[in-house]
């Protein structure tokens, strides 16, 4: 195995986050973030994401981490840099804001022309490439991360494969890092050229978008002709060439990749016929307005959201379906009411908090909810879900 390595990882998401705690097992590893709050939390071993498993290694294990504010001793004498910033999608682009990644880039190479540069962040098809003509420099990467929220160290710990757009000595070098890091022995690590490596994250995401699309379009067919969703979903994934997982219907895909990344693989088939990818698109807001519209025929008085959040075990708001669906109820003039204990009046913006959970039941004509929670059991009646198998 190799020896101990200086790497710095850029930003402190869940993808920064979860990939600092799991290299710093055997590495010691620098965060570089441009908020001070965080910096903080990770220099007193506290989780900057909702992440049991983050929480409990910086708590139990000894791991050599730090965090700073300063690019330069970040930078300098290190000999892997991961880019781990967001990458939204911007409409009026219609591609992805690749300006916190190439900005990194740029200041990295100014302190240290000899790292490796491992960028995490989800990029559109030929990025790493145009970085890599810009700079002269082909010890600049891309390595796909393939993280849920709420288990992203658990998914580092134990990948379903490792994927490097390189095949560079130090290219090979950061696989065995992330071998070494991983909690097994067997885990498939491919070398390809950056521009597959970018290829295979966008279409694995827009292929999870389409199952949880399939799923959703099931149970849209399913209410609309009073039939049990359940039955036919179990009878149609006890065919082992579909088998089960993503197939508990929802409101509609949402977070922080499947909704960009659909959008940017779309984007990126510009030249290319297709029919499939655009339906991928099209079929979440679909499944969305469905939802409204089921929601409007109980002419509720007083609609309440339970949670924004994706799901129990996570932090994360970042383009939730529920979200459209609070927007297009509001837009019928009907009065709506959120309970989200993550979210504080202050920082609300347009949206109605309730504080109090038994406030929220009590005011509540009819409980909007994502997933189904035991807090909601006492008013089950009221609860308008698509979670048939309260799986997540």
């Amino acid at each position: 195995m190799p020896d101990k390595q200086n790497i710095t990882v850029v930003g402190s998401g869940y993808v920064g986050m979860s990939i600092a705690v799991l290299l710093s097992q055997h590495n010691t590893v620098t965060v570089l973030d441009i908020d001070e709050e965080r910096v903080n939390k990770i220099n007193q071993k506290i989780s900057t994401i909702v992440d049991v498993d983050i929480s409990n290694f910086l708590n139990t294990k000894k791991l050599s981490l730090s965090a700073t504010l300063n690019k330069e001793s970040a930078f300098k004498n290190k000999d892997f840099i991961i880019i781990a910033t967001p990458t939204n999608y911007d409409i009026e682009l219609d591609t992805f804001d690749t300006s916190s990644v190439d900005s990194v880039v740029a200041e990295a190479l100014q302190y240290n022309s000899n790292a490796l540069i491992v960028i995490k962040s989800t990029l559109p098809i030929g990025h790493t490439s145009v970085l890599q003509k810009k700079y002269s420099n082909k010890e600049i990467i891309f390595s796909p991360e393939f993280l849920q929220e709420g288990t992203a160290l658990k998914d580092n710990l134990h990948p379903s494969r490792i994927i490097l757009g390189g095949n560079s000595k130090k290219c090979k070098l950061f696989g065995k890092l992330l071998q070494k890091g991983s909690a097994r022995d067997d885990v498939r690590t491919l070398y390809m050229p950056s521009r597959e490596a970018e290829a295979v994250k966008l279409f694995a995401n827009s292929y999870l978008a389409m199952r949880v699309s399939f799923f959703n379009e099931l149970d849209s067919f399913s209410q609309t002709n009073n039939l049990q969703t359940e039955s036919i979903i179990n009878g149609v994934c006890l065919d082992s060439r579909i088998g089960q997982g993503y197939n508990n219907p929802s409101f509609g895909y949402g977070g922080y990749c499947l909704p960009k990344d659909t959008k940017q693989l779309l984007s990126n088939f510009e030249k290319v016929p297709q029919n499939l990818i655009q339906a991928i698109v099209d079929s979440n807001k679909t499944r969305k307005d469905f939802i409204s519209d089921e929601i409007l025929k109980t002419q509720p008085k007083v609609v309440g959201f339970y949670r924004l959040i994706m799901k129990d075990g996570s932090d994360n708001f970042r383009s939730s379906a529920i979200q459209d669906i609070i927007n297009k109820i509001n837009s019928e003039g009907i009065e709506t009411i959120i309970y989200e204990p993550l979210l504080s009046k202050k920082n609300a913006g347009n949206y109605n908090i309730i504080d109090s959970i038994k406030s929220f039941k009590k005011s509540s004509s009819i409980i909007i909810a994502n997933r189904m929670s035991d807090e909601l059991i006492d008013v089950r009646s009221k609860v308008f879900t698509r979670d048939i198998f309260g799986n997540g």
